[in-house]
């Protein structure tokens, strides 16, 4: 059996709790990624460059988390200044959110032709990075004085179960649509609990008591006041993924609701004859699409508050499949639409990403739309995977063309800003139907378009033919490179400079922090930081590949996470209960578990029926996982230094969320060969004479 002995000198500096240590680090661990997922909700929803730059946020909680590991050691006091930066941060955002003013300006922001209100992104991207790296550096060095106090894989155990428990309460809030205020109690409640002492003494005592209440309640009470304020705010409601604004309206008499979400204008919900008169371009794809006969049977992908399903049903459709990703957005259109749509006895809602939606209907449909599916965040874990980008590449063109009926249509409608990007539709639905769409450009500066193609050539009725793309027209997106708004082959340079600005500021980071020693203790450990950033691409290639196959909405990506996370922690379990092969055999295991992914790739597995797919899905996606950290937790038992390998290990995963950028050029299939690199690396670092014989 496996043996659980390496241990580091018991350090209890200043340590206030009453609680067990085993208890402190579940609860540090579960403070430390409670506060990680919160910041990135809540600052992606006040800064509007950061729902396309959520990995920003991060790559900035590894660092933190890092450099709060290594620091936990040498640390005289405890981590005030994590509170006090957090409450700074959330009263800056607060002072100056990055709002948006739409149509006042050309200007773009990722294809959202927005003009911003408030910090310009190259002063306020820097603030959130360094502050998100201060306020998760406190739980981390919480979590690594315990570290310091128990056996290492005891301690890893309880961390993993502190992190399961983290996400696991934001899901659940998630899930109730609870608003920030209840996020920021339970931070404040967990930062109280763990860093203010419970001392009756008077005195010096009590003075130093005082002191600390102050310093911990102080700044998140004035982070309360500002979520509070935020959250009872009468238009602001909070959906798994955006801040929802509403607003009431009307215009020549006709009522509007305008809804808003992150600080963006994103959907109007207008009665379907005034949406017809004053844009008639919403009715094109039934005009366009067999033979001008009202279709019967119509599925709308992104049907939002409910204008395009009340525009469906206008044209005479029986009945409507209205998939929409958003329950909020689908919610306030149900109780709030002029045309009340939703309550039509001809339409069935389905709260699901589009792409999974159709994968898993036998369902034939006359007209298949895309209605405006342009989400305004990232999959949370991946860089540059967006909530609709698995609904525009050539893969998911031939599913929707593979559920049409004899005469059917498949069409889709947007602002799409870009000559370029609607060509690259076109062209995309012309290799998967098999001839030129219909393309209908409406001539205002946001280059509204109307791309409709039959099943046949002969279903489709063009006003004009579309002459084709030109030379300059991107090749279709695909399910392994699914960047439709990415015009070059090439990792845009903002990303170059960003990355390479994060990667200096953790190299002086982790200097500074740790008093200048870091890079000599981390020195022996560089094995664990390289299997720390090729577990970040496994997680994810996980993260992506479950998108497409099951879907990119929230609890799917909940799911994984924690997926992960119990794949990692039945690692621990197995090397502490039993006794393990060699590490040699683990890396031929883990190598193997690469060359399964590589061999299955997502596509594949697509075709299979949704049980058995799931079933080998999570076997070829947890099989390197499990083997890599059951490699980590057999070198991580025998380490000299437990925090100094542990923050190594941590920030590798920050370089490998870095190396993620390189799926723009390579696609997500290719991580696996970066990841292999990495793993052949840490391989070969590995020391070969191990303290503790397993």
């Amino acid at each position: 059996m496996a043996v659980d002995s390496a241990t580091d000198p018991v350090v209890t500096t200043g340590w206030p709790s009453p609680f067990g240590v085993r208890t402190r680090l579940v609860a540090s661990s579960a403070l430390m990624l409670f506060v990680e997922l919160a910041l990135i909700r809540w600052t992606g929803s006040n800064v509007v460059h950061l729902s396309y730059f959520s990995n920003f946020v991060l790559l900035g909680s590894f660092l933190g988390i890092g450099i709060g590991v290594l620091r936990s050691g040498r640390a005289k006091r405890l981590p005030y200044y994590s509170p006090i930066m957090l409450g700074l941060l959330v009263l800056v955002i607060a002072w100056k959110p990055v709002t948006v003013n739409r149509g006042s300006s050309s200007s773009v922001i990722y294809f959202t032709s927005l003009n911003t209100t408030g910090p310009p992104v190259w002063v306020i991207l820097p603030i959130v990075f360094i502050a998100a790296a201060v306020v998760l550096a406190g739980p981390a060095e919480l979590v690594g004085r315990c570290f310091a106090e128990l056996p290492r894989l005891t301690a890893y155990r309880f961390d993993l179960v502190g992190s399961l428990i983290g996400i696991i309460a934001f899901t659940g809030l998630s899930f109730l649509g609870a608003p920030p205020i209840w996020w920021g109690l339970i931070v404040t409640v967990m930062f109280a609990v763990l860093m203010i002492p419970r001392s009756s003494g008077t005195g010096r005592r009590a003075v130093a008591t005082g002191l600390s209440a102050a310093m911990v309640l102080a700044p998140l009470l004035v982070m309360l006041g500002v979520l509070f304020k935020e959250s009872t705010k009468a238009d602001n409601s909070w959906s798994p993924y955006y801040k929802v604004q509403t607003k009431k309206s009307t215009w020549e008499g006709v009522p509007l609701l305008t809804i808003t979400v992150n600080g963006v204008p994103h959907q109007q919900a207008i009665p379907a004859d005034a949406r017809l008169q004053w844009e008639p371009q919403y009715g094109l794809p039934y005009e366009r699409a067999n033979a001008g006969k009202a279709p019967k049977n119509v599925l709308i992908i992104g049907a939002g508050s409910g204008s395009d399903v009340a525009i469906a049903l206008k044209k005479g459709a029986q009945h409507v499949d209205a998939v929409e990703i958003d329950p909020r957005i689908r919610d306030l259109g149900k109780a709030l639409h002029p045309d009340r749509p939703y309550q039509d006895p001809r339409v069935s809602s389905h709260i699901d990403d589009g792409r999974a939606f159709l994968s898993r209907t036998d369902k034939k449909y006359d007209l298949i739309l895309l209605a405006l599916p342009d989400s305004l965040t990232l999959v949370n874990g991946a860089s540059s995977l967006r909530l609709e980008s698995y609904l525009f590449t050539q893969q998911a063109f031939e599913s929707a063309r593979d559920h049409l009926n004899p005469g059917g249509a498949f069409a889709m409608y947007n602002y799409y800003r870009e000559t370029w990007l609607i060509d690259r539709l076109a062209s995309t639905a012309q290799h998967a139907f098999g001839h030129k769409p219909c393309v209908d450009k409406i001539g205002d500066g946001l280059q509204q378009a109307v791309v409709t193609v039959g099943l046949t050539e002969q279903d489709q009725a063009c006003a004009a033919e579309w002459p084709g793309a030109t030379a300059e027209t991107p090749p279709p997106a695909t399910d392994n490179r699914p960047f439709l708004y990415l015009f070059t082959d090439r990792i845009p340079s903002l990303y170059l400079v960003t990355l390479g600005l994060i990667l200096v500021a953790g190299l002086v980071g982790v200097g500074i922090a740790g008093g200048g020693a870091s890079y000599k203790r981390m020195r022996p450990y560089a094995d664990l930081f390289l299997l720390g950033a090729g577990f970040m691409l496994l997680e994810t290639k996980s993260i992506t590949g479950f998108a497409l196959l099951f879907g990119t909405t929230w609890v799917v990506n909940a799911i994984v996470f924690a997926g992960v996370l119990v794949a990692v922690l039945a690692a621990v379990e197995v090397t502490r209960r039993f006794k393990t092969p060699p590490i040699k055999v683990l890396f031929a295991v883990l190598f193997g578990g690469l060359a399964l992914s590589w061999v299955f790739p997502d596509s594949w597995l697509l075709g299979m029926p949704v049980g058995l797919r799931a079933l080998v899905a999570v076997l070829i996606a947890f099989l390197p996982i499990f083997a890599a950290n059951v490699i980590f937790a057999k070198r991580f038992t025998d380490t000299a230094d437990g925090t100094a390998s542990f923050g190594a290990n941590l920030l590798g995963a920050m370089l490998g969320g870095c190396l993620e950028y390189a799926a723009l050029i390579i696609g997500f299939h290719g991580l696996l060969i970066i990841a292999a690199l990495l793993y052949v690396g840490a391989f070969l670092l590995t020391p070969k004479v191990r303290s503790v014989a397993k």
